[in-house]
């Protein structure tokens, strides 16, 4: 049975290769970006199945006022998909003040914003999926990318949480984690200017393999796009879905080393509870 889809960041990548996927099968579509000449294309061939607005996560005000008219204009929506974000390319130390700030609006803010203006809809109308776009890189971290990850880590923190709180409603959560996907995730990275002092760290390392194509982008974008449609019949919804052979080896080798570093606390752990009969 065909669906109906909110969907924000569609202009290029994962997000666009949503929503041709989705219009192609009968799905219909509502897609947001900074630019809505950028699906005209799209727009021509499939007409009213294709809804578009723009949209700048990070105008809270119009995220809330797009939500809702996308709602009341369509009806039922059945999947939002927080797609919308970019990454932060620097050591902790290099980056701004003004970059941090941005990164932590639109890929923290921003997606926080997109779900909790839906979820008074799906409440509404009885239930619906949400996926929120992270990263192996919400389990994992790779040096120079430190305020991408802060706004991975702390989007799945909420998401985690906010699942809990509206499973009941029949609001389900999915966290869906591609690993280093052929996209123009690549040019749409934001930089400092590098410090020469981290040039021989890790953080240097990670910068020339980008720069000389040694960091390797294996996925497929419309691949992981197809699975995260699939996904959406899935029931119950799985809370996180990982896409990409080499993000599965990685995240699987960081869960299990903290495993094990914490099984290695357990005595330090039990000793600092407060003694029976205290």
């Amino acid at each position: 049975m065909s669906k109906t889809w909110f969907i924000t960041g569609t202009s290029s990548g994962l997000g666009r290769g949503l929503v041709e996927t989705l219009l192609a099968r009968g799905d219909r579509v509502a897609a947001t970006l900074r630019t809505v000449s950028a699906l005209d294309d799209l727009k021509a061939q499939y007409a009213d199945r294709l809804w578009l607005a723009a949209l700048d996560v990070t105008d809270t005000a119009k995220v809330r006022a797009v939500v809702d008219r996308a709602f009341a204009e369509l009806g039922r929506i059945d999947v939002v998909v927080n797609n919308a974000g970019y990454g932060l390319f620097g050591a902790g130390e290099e980056v701004t003040d003004d970059q941090i700030r941005q990164q932590i609006d639109t890929n923290v803010i921003g997606s926080i914003q997109v779900i909790r203006a839906a979820l008074p809809h799906l409440r509404a109308q009885g239930g619906g999926r949400i996926m929120q776009v992270s990263s192996e890189g919400g389990q994992i971290a790779y040096p120079n990318f430190s305020l991408y990850h802060t706004s991975k880590w702390a989007i799945e923190g909420f998401v985690e949480a906010v699942s809990q709180e509206v499973a009941s409603f029949g609001v389900a959560f999915t966290i869906v984690e591609p690993g280093p996907t052929r996209t123009n995730f690549r040019a749409g990275l934001v930089s400092p200017p590098p410090m020469a002092v981290y040039d021989d760290t890790p953080a240097g390392a990670v910068r020339r393999a980008v720069k000389t194509g040694t960091f390797v982008l294996k996925g497929d974008a419309m691949k992981m796009a197809q699975a995260m449609i699939d996904s959406a019949e899935s029931e119950p919804a799985p809370l996180r879905l990982l896409l990409g052979a080499d993000a599965y080896v990685r995240v699987r080798a960081a869960l299990m080393g903290r495993v094990a570093a914490l099984d290695a606390q357990k005595e330090i752990a039990f000793s600092t509870e407060v003694d029976e009969g205290s």
